[in-house]
Order: structure tokens, then sequence, then C-alpha cells
């Protein structure tokens, strides 16, 4: 195939030749002609079932965890009054931490963790009053 390339005002026509890009098999899996198998020791990629909490949870006074991790750092406190967009606690996930931040203004019910502790997507972190 021709192209027309212009760089810094000069045009030059140039034969590209298009390759079928090869494919690489990731490391432990074994790639055959129409099938992709991977290692039977090979862990499970699926994602955690999200936690149901109790059907009678108001969920306008929760904040539930929008992802997997460890607790890191827990700076709010029972009782505080906080405002939307106020950090809550910090999650650390696949070694990025992730700030919760308050859905809702509000008074500081009960915070459910505490700093190193796993949680899983869905789980009620803090309760408002």
């Amino acid at each position: 195939m021709k192209l027309k390339i212009t760089v810094e005002n000069k045009t030059y026509e140039v034969d590209v030749e298009a390759e079928q890009p090869e494919h690489v098999a990731p490391r432990g899996w074994v790639m055959e002609p129409g099938a992709v198998r991977m290692p039977a020791s090979a862990p499970s990629v699926a994602a955690p079932p999200v936690a149901a909490g109790p059907s009678n949870v108001n969920e306008e006074k929760v904040c539930r965890s929008p992802i997997s991790g460890v607790v890191v750092k827990v700076p709010a406190q029972v009782g505080q009054k906080i405002q939307t967009g106020d950090i809550l606690l910090v999650l650390e996930a696949m070694k990025m931490e992730t700030n919760i931040t308050a859905p809702i203004a509000g008074v500081i019910a009960k915070i459910n963790v505490n700093t190193g502790d796993g949680v899983q997507g869905g789980q009620i972190l803090v309760e408002f009053e």
C-alpha cells in the first residue's frame, strides 16, 4: 500500500506492508490454532460477588466499598460532621490508594472497618445518622 506523508512541509510517498500480528501467549498459557488454554493451576479471575446487605439498610445512609482492597487509613471518626466529598478512609488495591469519600453530608454514626482490614466490593464501610 502506498501512502503520502508530509513532514516539515515536504511530501513523501512511501510503500507500507501490513504484517499479520504475531500472537504471543501470556506466560503460562498454551496457544493452539483456534484455541487458548490456561493451565489448571492458574487462579480464577472471576470478580468477587458484591456483598449483599440486609434488606432493611437505607442505602442513602451508608457508604459501600466500590472495590476490594485493604484499609490503609481511616481519618474519619464516629460523631464527626462531614460534607459530601470529605475523605472517610483510604483503600489500597493493586498497590494503588483510593480515597473513599462521603456520598452525602451528615454525621458519621458507625465505621465498620479498621486500618489493616480487608474489604470486598459492595461491603458497607461507613453508616450515617
